[in-house]
């Protein structure tokens, strides 16, 4: 998969590379006026359009456990991500496409992979208000995501990290409606594979749906700020967009959905059986003069076949056996190995006309009563409450620093990372920078 990756960057550099090179020669190429932080732009004579995006995001976290019978310190230090971006416009602007790569080694979806495709989809643009795209990228009809160099705090929510599937492959459409001047309507629908990103090896289960709808009473936001967090661009005026949306996914056969075949069920008869994963939520995004409001909340469920009579291992054989507190109980043995439950998140800030904001944000859990979000080692945190300072050098975010402590609750049952049972809360501090092309 990673060799795939590199042929097809190669690939694509290449022959955009002596497409670029012809074109220059015999159609004048041109280089728009640069502005730092907003990448570099070429075009020609005929209309056609290249753009070349690039950030780095060093990080260092600091993670404390508090605990009555022993201390535990972690230093991570890492390339947080390391992203570089192609975009393409057709002369008639009815066709567009987008090619990311994350070079970091540190995947937001898969932390072994070195190299790993972001996003790879093309567009078309059939009337000023509608547009279809085909390809991989994150699904605009599901769990809202800002532009990870757009974030206002050094992470994301939790929400993002239990809940979402980052990114998706498959068919998605949107369109935009106005009405009493001010007033706009987005909805957002999504038909993908419903195993995250690109499946390079069989592909199970069933197909995951998707549905969106955003109101904005006040118009629109300036420089596309329903995608950022911070209110980098101090809207003159109050600025707000509600959503609402739900999706399905009708078969899964991996914890949330980011993944194909890691976890796997049989029917008596030795053919597949999946459990079928839902969610639904509700979000808000507020800005004006510089402060902002951003609010989520999400609920997962799950429905599991009565037909499930063996689980896969990671071997590759087969049990029959599903124990819940020492109780054969297949229902509860599936849902405990998924995302399952209700979360919310709230977020509020203000950026300074120096550029310094002050941030802050509270998430919390409340599990179901069987899910992986009670896992000891990696969940089993209902809470968090995070505050944050950001500099920001710029208003086209192409360099920031920023550093923030999380108070992170910890349950009984909670283990640190070498499985160690803990009794104790956790301090997690993070700093960031952000440098952009």
């Amino acid at each position: 998969m990673k060799k795939l990756h590199i042929y097809i960057l190669i690939w694509f550099a290449a022959s955009n590379f002596l497409n670029v090179k012809l074109k220059a020669q015999n159609q004048d190429l041109r280089v728009h006026k640069y502005k730092y932080g907003e990448g570099i732009t070429f075009s020609n004579k005929q209309g056609y359009e290249w753009k070349l995006q690039s950030y780095i995001q060093p990080y260092v976290e600091l993670k404390y456990v508090q605990d009555t019978f022993f201390d535990q310190t972690l230093f991570r230090f890492r390339m947080r991500r390391l992203r570089f971006r192609i975009d393409g416009t057709s002369p008639s602007k009815k066709w567009e496409y987008r090619v990311q790569y994350d070079f970091s080694g540190s995947s937001e979806v898969e932390e072994n992979n070195k190299l790993y495709l972001m996003d790879a989809f093309v567009t078309y643009n059939a009337w000023k208000k509608f547009s279809v795209t085909f390809g991989q990228r994150s699904n605009p009809a599901d769990l809202r995501l800002y532009s990870s160099n757009a974030i206002q705090l050094v992470e994301r929510s939790r929400l993002v990290s239990a809940f979402s599937t980052i990114r998706e492959f498959g068919i998605f459409a949107q369109s935009s409606f106005k009405f009493k001047n001010t007033h706009y309507i987005r909805p957002y629908i999504a038909i993908t594979n419903g195993d995250g990103g690109n499946v390079m090896r069989n592909d199970f289960g069933g197909l995951k749906y998707s549905a969106r709808v955003d109101y904005l009473p006040f118009g629109l936001f300036r420089q596309y700020g329903q995608f950022r967090e911070a209110d980098v661009f101090r809207e003159p005026t109050p600025k707000l967009v509600i959503g609402v949306f739900a999706n399905t996914n009708r078969g899964m056969s991996s914890r949330r959905g980011r993944e194909s075949g890691t976890i796997l069920y049989l029917d008596q008869t030795g053919n597949y059986s999946l459990p079928n994963y839902s969610k639904f939520g509700v979000d808000l995004l507020f800005k004006f003069k510089g402060f902002s409001f951003l609010a989520d909340a999400i609920h997962a469920t799950a429905t599991v076949p009565e037909s499930i009579a063996y689980r896969v291992r990671e071997d590759g054989s087969v049990a029959n056996t599903f124990l819940v507190d020492g109780l054969q109980n297949v229902d509860a043995y599936v849902k405990g190995r998924m995302m399952l439950g209700t979360g919310y998140n709230l977020q509020s800030g203000y950026i300074f006309p120096s550029g310094i904001s002050i941030d802050g944000q509270f998430t919390r859990f409340i599990n179901a009563p069987y899910t992986f979000l009670k896992n000891g080692t990696f969940y089993n945190r209902p809470q968090y409450v995070t505050i944050g300072m950001s500099k920001y050098f710029g208003r086209n975010y192409q360099c920031k620093y920023q550093i923030s402590a999380t108070h992170v609750t910890c349950d009984p049952g909670s283990n640190y990372i070498n499985s160690q049972p803990m009794n104790g809360n956790e301090w997690i501090f993070r700093f960031q920078t952000t440098f952009s092309l």
